[in-house]
């Protein structure tokens, strides 16, 4: 149940988040830890310091630009520390801040829950697909069956 306050923002439910601007903060928090590469990048740091090659190798199919951006936006939000070395080339380390480290916990249990419901998922999609696939499409209006049929698919 949503409901319009004076000022122009939205509530919810007792009990749940209140205004929007809240609900607009955790999604931008939520979405730079809930993304892939975060989590596994924060998966990768959990044992120390790595440098950027090192963190590449390990979080497999990340491209050098994701990587980057990615690194660069946890460092924004305080989830890691770049270290640079004045070495010839230049060493960077990359690590967890406390901050960072505070979210090992709760990315553990997420992938923990994923392993332990990957195959209930793949059982409700498998289902959900099957009964898509039993449907048949809706006609537009100058829509012929083939097309229809292409629709489907």
């Amino acid at each position: 149940m949503t409901i319009k306050s004076s000022q122009g923002g939205t509530f919810l439910a007792p009990g749940h988040i209140h205004e929007t601007t809240d609900c607009r903060a955790v999604s931008a928090v939520l979405s730079r830890v809930g993304d892939k590469w975060s989590v596994l990048i924060v998966m990768m740091l959990g044992d120390g310091p790595r440098r950027f090659n090192e963190i590449k190798r390990m979080v497999g199919g990340i491209s050098q630009r994701m990587l980057t951006l990615s690194l660069r936006g946890m460092e924004r939000d305080g989830l890691v520390t770049r270290t640079v070395y004045p070495t010839i080339p230049p060493r960077v380390d990359y690590e967890l801040t406390d901050l960072g480290r505070s979210l090992q916990e709760p990315v553990a249990a997420l992938g923990q829950w994923a392993i332990a419901n990957q195959d209930r998922i793949a059982e409700a999609r498998e289902a959900f697909d099957a009964q898509v696939e039993e449907k048949p499409a809706l006609i537009a209006p100058g829509q012929d069956h083939s097309k229809r049929m292409a629709a489907a698919r």
